[in-house]
């Protein structure tokens, strides 16, 4: 089982609460190890993070905020930028003040060191894992997947269905799943999305010829006008002037055409309307893949994926 959760998640659980609301609750994490999560309070000018757990506040030095801060790779913005936020650690000490108060000396760092260890290494390509996204940039998400340690989603693997940028799709703080495509011998994770959001069939299956139904107009193209209805399945509507990328839409379902994997659409209504990222529906949502297949199994044309083995797996 996963221990280490994208940063955020241990916060409330009974555990966490136990363990960071009381002396001999740190003082228990100290001898196991536990890792816990704690909300920074502060940066200071030196950039240790300061936890504040109500009875006491504990310090993450800056050199034990992050694996490769000492090493360079990571910068401080990265610490900075945690502040009003959770982050994970394990208890490295805890010092008796003079005035009879406790000091709890926190490690972030080694509580990633752990998570690599202990459930990273272990990963496989077609593993799916929980994600929670901390930022988008035009070329792709990206995510923790497990105490605060980095990956991205490239923009061409989140959905089948195109998009201008992951805030379509996407934002920030929102708890997503994720595949793993390979991992490097630095424990450098790469994911893809698409392969959980189903098949042609199967969003295809959610829709029937002669209803009218919302989508989001993606792209307009001199041919025609792509609606998206889910993530994994838009149509193609004939042209009409005025309408943009990113409205609202009402189309009508001419017809499902699986051979071609098509979806022919005459578009009813679009408009302005305030948008948001819908939460996915996951098709898969846990355990392994090591094969997806998008196509219909009329369809000439294959889309589809393999998950290849890791390099360690090769070499043994």
């Amino acid at each position: 089982m996963n221990n280490y959760w994208p940063e955020g998640l241990l916060l409330h659980t009974a555990q966490n609460r136990s363990l960071t609301q009381s002396a001999a609750g740190l003082h228990e994490a100290l001898y196991s190890q536990t890792v816990l999560e704690g909300r920074v309070s502060v940066c200071t000018r030196e950039h240790d993070l300061l936890v504040d757990f109500g009875f006491c506040t504990g310090r993450i030095p800056r050199c034990e905020g992050a694996l490769g801060v000492l090493e360079g790779t990571v910068r401080d913005i990265a610490l900075l930028s945690r502040v009003g936020k959770p982050v994970c650690f394990v208890v490295d000490n805890i010092l008796q003040n003079p005035d009879g108060s406790i000091t709890p000396i926190l490690s972030r760092r080694r509580a990633q060191q752990l998570c690599c260890d202990n459930y990273i290494r272990h990963l496989r390509p077609g593993d799916v894992i929980a994600a929670r996204v901390t930022h988008l940039e035009a070329f792709g998400c990206f995510v923790d997947i497990g105490c605060g340690i980095c990956s991205m989603i490239p923009i061409d693997c989140i959905s089948i269905s195109r998009i201008s940028h992951p805030s379509d799709r996407f934002c920030t703080g929102q708890d997503i799943h994720a595949v793993v495509t390979g991992i490097d011998q630095n424990l450098r994770v790469s994911l893809s999305h698409k392969e959980l959001l189903g098949s042609w069939e199967q969003n295809a299956a959610q829709f029937c010829a002669g209803e009218t139904v919302s989508a989001i107009i993606r792209s307009v193209e001199s041919y025609g006008i792509f609606a998206e209805l889910t993530p994994n399945l838009a149509g193609l509507a004939e042209v009409r002037p005025g309408v943009r990328a990113g409205q609202q839409a009402s189309v009508y379902i001419k017809s499902l055409i699986p051979e071609k994997m098509k979806v022919k659409l005459i578009l009813i209504d679009a408009f302005d309307a305030p948008s948001h990222p819908q939460p996915m529906q996951y098709f898969i949502d846990s355990g392994h893949i090591d094969h997806w297949v998008y196509s219909p199994v009329q369809s000439p044309r294959k889309i589809e994926t393999f998950f290849a083995p890791s390099l360690s797996e090769t070499a043994e």
